[in-house]
């Protein structure tokens, strides 16, 4: 029996995912960095052991009715925890944030400046006190009322929606129309009105046009549609939407993502007439503190801010602005002064969204807790890396455990202890290697971190290859980048460097297919490659159509009749319909939340019993979906469409997943290389120009070597790639560099230097070049 006053978090029998019944102790108070190669298990120790026990036990304290509110992750795997306190947990969030989350949102700051003005603001005479909510666009009673509290409002014109007036309405003259059935459906209801279907747009009477596109009206009208004469044709009711109205009810209304984009095409964004895009009402804009709106206040940057906020005069004001003070100071420490409370959220970097959590964190004051922090270097250059090294010592000064999934090797430097999860990944991993002082990790032989963590010099880099010509992009003016040109070589590696926030992912996103030079463009980001566990690695990739074309011709499948269909889970025939192909099912339990648990005819396995009796060289489709890539590699050697996806996915290190893998379970590193592989496999036409987005986020070094080794491949193969990257060991190996900043927001968005990695290194002014010098000597 463990004292309850434990020094250490005591983990017995840990099975959760891949671990092999894992036995560790971690001291607490102290900075614990969890490290091993990708997949090796060490997140799987980290969160889905330690932290899933402390939310399982915290919830056990919690009143029935409540808990089935909260999203539990249910009990981990894993014999017996002691001397485990209360833990909170920061992980990456994948979802992409709204346009109405912004800095303010996130850091909770939002709310103090509305009490600030709702307590102690200046009103007009006579004017009635405001409740705080009045200052929030993102509710009823704060809202402009013209834009919902967007700040934008959303018009169309003629030209937008008729972009050729030479063509009829019959000949698609109305771009903006749906296609298909519907569009013929309108075009009919239009001819029944009595319009000219048939001659040029451009000759139509002006008042026709403007009632064609523009009209509120919705006139219902008997169609006699004209079809083939091998088709019955009945007449129908058919009711008329004009081309505004349809494409303002598709984008505010669909849930397609591709429809909303298309419709947005034939849009135009204007800041509210309104509320001039401040996003208020005009009640709440009369209100104002040191003599500027709330909506004033909230643009400013947050170092500005807190001067702003300085002398007030009644005692609620200073109580307030305090406070205001006090949550800003943690956020401009983590090198985030730049940004204002009404910076949108889609508009920042992963980096950023990181740090002002951690910065809320900070503020909160907790003491005696477990933070377990998922990579929170991800996106982070190596000089604002230093600023979250100091966070994180706050936060173990202030009484806490921090244990970190990590691979900088900058934070792994800097722990007081560390744990090596491996040696491999899949299968190959889910051992404790080593558990101590970061110094004694060199003893260890199987150790894959200690060879980069102790490595004498960087590995040596090959001849910078000659471009093969320069592609252009700009001028660019957008957030901060501010008509900025740069020349990006053709046939080379390029690395776009800078501080977060310093404008690389705005560049970059200017690349286009059309300007001249890029031919085709292949952009690989870290967005997950499915939202729903039906989507897996075998799906996306497309190998799965393969694998069930060959479980379709085996003699059984003929036997029975089953064609390819038959073997999907997603559709019916084949799958198992008690858990409709899903392979577990949710058990309501009342009070309590609910729980999921394996089908209890299927037992997981997706398929129907007659799906499964069909065998190919002695495994079901079930069981081949559960085979990992290494393994499937082997059994399917013999099946070339099958082995050309699964050698590509080998070779971007990603041998240790399963085909069946749910696209939910996998991380933005994962989705990314997984992207690089099914971009691989293809045959490969003509120059192609390969943008990627931090390509070694969430990677070991060891897997960042082998991903290089891909892209260096891609560009020996006559391809140019543009990785935007702050691992500076990637950097060191590129051709060519271009460095933005010197900092982020308003003190980045130019070109700080451009050239040869040895002549970057060599750039006064750079935040990059002493870093990358470091990597280079």
């Amino acid at each position: 029996m463990h004292s309850p006053h434990d020094p250490h978090v005591r983990v017995r029998g840990a099975r959760e995912h891949n671990l092999r019944g894992v036995d560790v102790d971690i001291p607490r108070d102290v900075l614990a960095v969890f490290t091993g190669v990708s997949g090796s298990g060490k997140s799987s120790l980290a969160f889905g052991t330690i932290y899933a026990e402390a939310q399982r036990r915290y919830f056990e304290s919690v009143a029935p009715y409540a808990r089935r509110l909260i999203h539990q992750v249910g009990a981990p795997k894993v014999g017996e925890i002691s001397g485990l306190p209360p833990a909170v947990s920061l992980q990456q969030r994948r979802s992409a944030p709204t346009s109405r989350s912004s800095v303010g949102t996130i850091t909770s700051l939002s709310n103090s400046l509305r009490m600030l003005f709702s307590r102690a603001g200046n009103y007009p005479p006579g004017a009635a006190r405001l409740d705080s909510d009045a200052f929030s666009p993102n509710t009823v009673v704060g809202a402009c009322p013209e834009c919902h509290g967007l700040g934008l409002v959303h018009r169309t014109t003629e030209e937008l929606l008729v972009p050729d007036p030479s063509l009829s309405i019959r000949d698609g003259a109305i771009a903006a129309w749906p296609g298909a059935w519907q569009g013929k459906n309108l075009r009919d209801v239009l001819d029944a009105l009595g319009h000219d279907v048939d001659r040029p747009w451009r000759e139509l009477p002006a008042e026709e046009r403007e009632w064609i596109l523009f009209t509120d009206e919705q006139p219902v009208v008997t169609v006699h549609p004209v079809r083939d004469a091998d088709r019955i044709q009945r007449p129908y009711q058919g009711t008329y939407m004009s081309a505004r109205r349809y494409v303002m009810k598709t984008f505010s209304d669909s849930r397609s993502p591709a429809l909303r984009a298309r419709a947005e095409r034939f849009l135009t964004s204007a800041p509210c007439p309104v509320c001039g895009g401040t996003r208020l009402r005009p009640e709440a804009l009369a209100v104002t503190f040191a003599g500027r709106t709330i909506a004033e206040l909230a643009a400013v940057p947050l170092t500005e801010l807190a001067g702003l906020l300085d002398g007030p005069s009644s005692e609620t004001a200073r109580v307030l602005t305090d406070d205001l003070t006090a949550r800003i100071a943690p956020v401009v420490e983590l090198g985030l002064g730049y940004l204002s409370l009404d910076r949108a959220a889609p508009t920042l970097s992963a980096g950023e969204l990181q740090r002002l959590r951690l910065a809320t964190q900070l503020r909160s004051g907790l003491f005696g807790v477990v933070y377990v922090l998922d990579e929170p270097s991800a996106g982070l250059h190596p000089a604002d890396t230093a600023a979250l090294l100091t966070v994180l010592a706050r936060l173990k000064e202030a009484g806490n455990s921090v244990f970190v999934v990590e691979h900088h090797l900058d934070v792994v430097r800097g722990a007081d202890w560390l744990v090596e999860v491996g040696p491999g990944a899949g299968e190959h991993g889910g051992r404790v290697l080593y558990s101590g002082p970061v110094a004694r990790l060199a003893e260890v032989a199987e150790s894959a971190t200690a060879r980069y963590l102790f490595a004498a010099g960087p590995a040596p880099a090959g001849p910078p290859r000659s471009p093969a010509g320069w592609l252009r992009v700009g001028p660019v003016t957008r957030h901060n980048l501010r008509a900025v040109t740069a020349e990006f070589p053709l046939g080379v590696l390029t690395a776009v460097t800078g501080v977060s926030g310093s404008g690389k992912s705005t560049l970059i996103g200017e690349i286009t297919g059309e300007l001249d030079g890029v031919g085709r463009l292949v952009c690989v980001d870290q967005k997950p490659i499915g939202r729903t566990p039906r989507s897996n690695l075998a799906t996306y990739t497309g190998l799965f159509d393969v694998v069930r074309k060959v479980f379709a011709a085996t003699d059984r499948a003929r036997e029975r009749g089953y064609g390819a269909g038959r073997f999907s889970f997603n559709v019916a025939g084949g799958r198992c319909e008690t858990c409709q192909g899903e392979g577990f099912i949710s058990v309501e339990l009342l009070f309590l939340p609910s729980t999921y648990a394996p089908c209890p005819d299927c037992g997981g396995a997706r398929y129907n019993p007659e799906t499964l009796q069909v065998p190919y060289r002695g495994r079901n489709i079930a069981e081949v979906l559960d085979l990992t890539v290494e393994h499937a590699a082997e059994f399917f050697a013999d099946v070339p469409a099958v082995a050309r996806s699964l050698t590509t996915l080998l070779d971007v290190g990603l041998g240790y997943l399963r085909l069946g893998q749910p696209a939910t379970e996998l991380s933005g590193g994962e989705a990314q290389r997984i992207k690089l592989a099914n971009e691989l496999q293809r045959g490969r036409r003509g120059h192609t120009l390969y943008l990627l987005d931090e390509p070694t986020t969430g990677l070991h070094p060891a897997d960042v070597e082998v991903l290089m080794r891909q892209l260096h491949g891609l560009v020996d193969a006559g391809h140019t790639v543009v990785v935007v990257e702050h691992d500076m060991a990637v950097v060191a190996g590129a051709d060519w560099v271009i460095d933005l900043g010197p900092g982020g927001g308003d003190r980045g968005g130019r070109i700080v230097a451009a050239g040869p990695p040895d002549e970057v290194a060599r750039t006064g002014g750079s935040v990059t070049a002493p870093y990358l010098s470091r990597s280079l000597t």
